[in-house]
């Protein structure tokens, strides 16, 4: 029997899969509308998610929300979650095995969201869900075909915090909000079959650019 979302949350709220399990103080499943076009997905809950459950909630959060008004939405129309559902003590970097362990929910997370496009946030979510070396700076700005949708790369809102609204990175942020609108203006209902692994699936290939700048998370 088919579960439904609010059952696999539950069912994650006690995961045991791997070593996150002892640290963490509780999951962070993931927030939004179950039946979003749009769907963000980044790379671990920080300290600020753990403690509250609900991805993006500092002032990366709260930056987020920010483009997501700027292009007419509310994050109660999106669906915002993480490859991780646990925080990596002192917020290292996600290891092999609790990607393996934690997979299988985003998987299930997205086999019933169903959404048309995908936007990854910063580079170990982006290079993970495209299956790429190259990094974010690279990335960014393009649409990318992915399992029947599309995915837009771009940079974490951590990372274009560091440089300020005058900076570089928060102009590409705005830019990459108005790729993410304009894709989304025109992506129709898909009709591709239901996501059931994040690998094995034929794409078309991307060409292969060489990474010479520096990676943004």
């Amino acid at each position: 029997m088919t579960r439904t979302l609010v059952e696999v949350a539950q069912a994650a709220s006690t995961c045991t899969k791997c070593r996150l399990a002892t640290t963490r103080t509780q999951v962070v499943f993931g927030v939004g509308n179950p039946d979003a076009d749009l769907l963000f997905i980044g790379e671990a809950p920080g300290q600020n998610e753990d403690k509250q459950g609900e991805p993006f909630v500092g002032a990366a959060g709260q930056l987020l929300t920010r483009m997501l008004g700027e292009i007419g939405l509310t994050r109660e129309q999106v669906y915002i979650a993480n490859i991780l559902k646990c925080r990596p003590p002192g917020n290292r970097d996600p290891q092999d095995d609790e990607i393996e362990a934690c997979t299988p929910w985003l998987v299930e997370q997205m086999s019933f969201i169903q959404p048309c496009l995908i936007a990854t946030l910063g580079n170990f979510a982006t290079k993970f869900v495209l299956e790429t070396k190259t990094g974010i700076t690279r990335m960014r700005g393009s649409v990318y075909p992915w399992h029947g949708r599309k995915v837009i790369p771009t940079l974490h809102p951590a990372a274009v915090l560091r440089g300020g609204e005058k900076g570089r990175q928060f102009a590409e942020f705005q830019e990459d909000f108005g790729l993410i609108k304009r894709t989304l203006d025109g992506c129709k209902a898909p009709l591709p079959p239901p996501v059931s692994s994040l690998v094995g699936f034929e794409r078309e290939e991307q060409p292969a650019v060489p990474d010479d700048q520096l990676e943004l998370f």
